[in-house]
């Protein structure tokens, strides 16, 4: 049975209204949170269990500021700046360690707290903010990161001793210039000749202040530092970039009149960076490198190469990513996530460190690309991966074809699941007493967002909030209490705390929601099932007019992998309440989880793979004809839009299949794959240098000459992630085919995400203008 966790929002929900209203307007709607409200965000706890900590405007001021509720008073208060009275860190709760005290980080800032005494020291304070904290066996001893370097300290006399000296660059004194105007500028000038005197007696001195130094590459960054439990290895990641340019856009309504060239992301292409992983023994003063030509498959060639005539093995291992390694908290081991830079593989290894031997735990492998929640969808983001104890540890995979935990033992090749079914888990942490794993799932829906406590050592899954909503959970250090934010499809998100019992209400601390908006009567948007002409179901969240006019609206969410149907509050406020006003004018609406999107395991997810706007575009012609043959609407009178990855599918509509939709709105579209950026298109594309066809047959530019229908561009001029160029260059090639039925609208001051008011304002005048004019000419505005 689900909690009836909405027993504890009575007083709340009854601000805002369901049913349809009559009073939506588009000038108040595209206001975004300055109509709906100021939600909290960043949810964090101070360490004294006391207070949670968020990100707040009901003010209505220009930004978010600190507030705090506190438990014992039961009471939010603003945080003043800089006052220092709470003590907070987003991770605070897979920080502490047993004991009463504790090492934090605060605005960069090193604090130790006893939890007796409450006390907070400063330890550190400097320019540069500290990073992470690494807890030792020894007791009061840490380590921590300070610029890209690790620090010592030790709470009994209170030193702080740097450990390692990373440099960039080759070792040795500078080479002198001897250059004509070097040695002119010496000859003239007693200052220059003081400076080189010196440097070189500088030069000369030893170092009694820093370690040896750890050299590296000048074309190298350094990242990904960590410390073994006994503090004697240091492990670290150096990152060869792969030295494709940069690409430059236009701003144009800048401060001091004058046009500026700005930089953005590299377009995709086969140039991969490379990784190598050092290990740095305190002990024996040395630095060796971890060599990873012993993984599995390591040089296979991908399978879609064969149809290019290219099979079999590379002559070279290929390029590899080396995450953070997660250190075994009793013994001289670590646990190394690796990832191929084409994404086909992930291997889970056990890395010795005294020897730099890895041996493989678990490989994983998907022709497609290695993703799924916990698992991430690029390559160098971290994936679930941690230790229970010395000799077991979890992670996430795909195996079952959805994402789950497993475990694993060392020594053991069995990897056992923790969780099962067609259903997936999207975060997971271990409880400070490392007897349960805390986890986020859609289990009883696919468009929920539930929260469960699976035990250990009985197996068991206990729900501790499961219903048709959507929560996002910090549990406080002391593992008692939960500050959970809380939303459903028509209920913003507010900040909740509970015990961290099940069956527990939820008691809200929030009301951010504005008056305007608490007016509004907003239809339950319904989650349905739709067939699909492969066979599957398609979830998609139907908006049902009052007055059906017989025109429909098909909506196309972006970012390919991202989830719209579902029980909470949509992360398109905006256009869910666009969608809203449509339904008041008699639209059917469908927010369409076509093929790729999250939430619905790993076939649905690569069903686009080296062809999109295939399966997925035949998705939304399964729904309209849906709705054509059940729901009464006109074939003939059916528009799609969408932003992104919509406006993608938007254009692949109106150009693939040139019959099916009247018209259509593209926002921010991607138009030619391979002018977008490398992390995301690499995965579904490979690279435009070895599968040109899947970049062909994905790209709508390509298919131009079959415009028909009416087609209206919008896009900002200062988008860094589909830049500008994209639709320049679709928009020419319609002036060049004498194409007479699109319209460009340009936003000069507008990124990927908008943020003036008035360009939302006009952008979604201009849509609705296209629908009605196109879909409902009769009536009206």
């Amino acid at each position: 049975m689900y909690l009836k966790l909405f027993l504890s929002f009575t007083t709340l929900l009854l601000s805002v209204s369901v049913g349809f209203s009559q009073e939506i307007h588009l000038e108040e709607i595209m206001k975004g949170e300055e109509f709906t409200g100021f939600f909290p965000q960043n949810i964090r706890w101070a360490i004294d269990n006391e207070s949670v900590v968020f990100d707040w405007n009901p003010d209505l001021n220009p930004g978010r500021s600190p507030y705090a509720y506190r438990l014992p008073q039961k009471k939010t208060v603003k945080v003043p700046v800089q006052n220092g009275q709470y003590s907070w860190t987003s991770t605070v709760n897979r920080q502490l360690q047993p004991g009463t005290v504790h090492y934090f980080i605060e605005d960069g800032n090193l604090f130790r707290y006893h939890s007796k005494s409450k006390e907070k020291t400063l330890i550190y304070s400097g320019t540069d903010p500290v990073e992470e904290i690494f807890y030792l066996q020894k007791p009061g001893t840490i380590c921590f990161l300070l610029r890209s370097n690790i620090f010592a300290y030790n709470e009994q006399n209170g030193s702080i001793v740097q450990v390692t000296n990373f440099i960039q660059g080759s070792r040795g004194p500078e080479k002198k210039d001897s250059s004509f105007l070097s040695r002119q500028q010496e000859e003239l000038f007693s200052y220059i000749r003081k400076q080189n005197e010196k440097r070189e007696w500088n030069q000369k001195q030893p170092d009694r202040k820093l370690p040896k130094g750890i050299y590296y590459f000048k074309n190298e960054y350094l990242s990904r530092i960590s410390v073994s439990s006994n503090g004697r290895f240091i492990t670290f990641v150096l990152t060869a970039d792969s030295e494709t340019p940069n690409t430059q856009y236009e701003a144009y309504i800048t401060q001091d009149g004058f046009t500026q060239p700005r930089q953005a992301r590299p377009k995709v292409s086969e140039r991969e960076p490379s990784t190598r992983m050092g290990v740095f023994d305190i002990q024996k003063d040395s630095v060796y490198f971890v060599t990873a030509s012993s993984l599995s498959e390591i040089r296979k060639k991908p399978a879609y190469l064969a149809e290019y005539g290219s099979t079999g093995l590379y002559p070279e291992d290929r390029s590899i990513c080396f995450h953070q390694a997660v250190m075994n908290p009793e013994k001289q081991t670590a646990l190394v996530d690796i990832r191929s830079f084409d994404n086909k593989d992930r291997w889970v290894c056990l890395l010795d460190l005294q020897t730099g031997t890895l041996t493989e735990q678990d490989h994983q492998h998907d022709e497609a690309w290695i993703g799924g929640p916990g698992i991430s969808e690029w390559n160098e983001a971290e994936g679930t991966l941690a230790w229970i104890n010395a000799d077991r540890f979890f992670f996430q995979s795909e195996t079952s074809g959805y994402s789950h935990i497993y475990e694993m033992t060392i020594g053991s090749t069995i990897k056992k699941g923790l969780t099962s079914g067609n259903w997936e888990v999207h975060e997971c942490f271990l409880s400070r007493d490392k007897q349960s794993i805390y986890f986020i799932a859609n289990k009883i829906h696919p468009g929920v967002r539930n929260g469960y406590k699976l035990d250990l050592k009985s197996g068991q899954i206990i729900p501790i909030f499961e219903g048709f909503f959507g929560i996002e959970w910090t549990l406080s250090p002391d593992e008692k209490t939960w500050a959970v934010r809380y939303s459903t499809s028509t209920r913003p998100w507010e900040l909740c705390i509970a015990p961290n019992l099940p069956n527990q209400k939820l008691i809200p601390v929030t009301n951010s929601v504005l008056p305007e908006f608490s007016k509004l009567k907003l239809q339950i948007p319904e989650v349905i099932q739709i067939p699909s002409s492969d066979g599957k179901m398609i979830y998609s969240r139907i908006y049902t007019p009052e007055k059906p006019n017989g025109a429909a609206v098909l909506f196309v969410h972006g970012a390919g992998y991202l989830q719209n149907a579902h029980y909470y509050w949509s992360y398109y406020q905006r256009e869910m309440l666009f969608h809203q006003l449509l339904a008041e004018k008699g639209y059917t609406i469908l927010d369409v989880d076509y093929r790729a999107s999250e939430g619905y395991g790993r076939n649905w997810r690569t069903d686009i793979y080296r062809d999109m706007g295939n399966r997925d575009l035949k998705d939304y012609i399964d729904t309209k004809n849906f709705l054509v043959l059940n729901l009464g609407i006109d074939s003939d009178r059916v528009g799609i839009y969408g932003g992104s990855y919509g406006g993608f599918i938007t254009l692949m509509g109106l150009l693939k299949t040139p019959d099916a939709f009247h018209c259509g709105a593209a926002l921010r579209a991607v138009t030619d794959w391979a002018h977008y950026n490398h992390e995301y298109t690499s995965n579904i594309l490979n690279y435009p240098s070895s599968d040109p066809k899947a970049y062909k047959r994905s790209s709508p530019i390509y298919f131009a000459e079959n415009l028909k229908k009416p087609l209206l561009m919008l896009h900002g001029m200062v988008d860094d992630n589909v830049q500008f160029q994209d639709i320049v260059r679709l928009n020419q090639r319609f002036i060049e085919l004498g194409k007479t039925t699109f319209q460009l609208s340009v936003y000069p001051t507008e990124a990927h995400g908008f943020s003036f008011t008035p360009a939302w304002v006009d952008e979604y005048r201009r849509i609705l203008e296209l629908f009605e004019s196109n879909l409902n000419p009769a009536g009206g505005n």
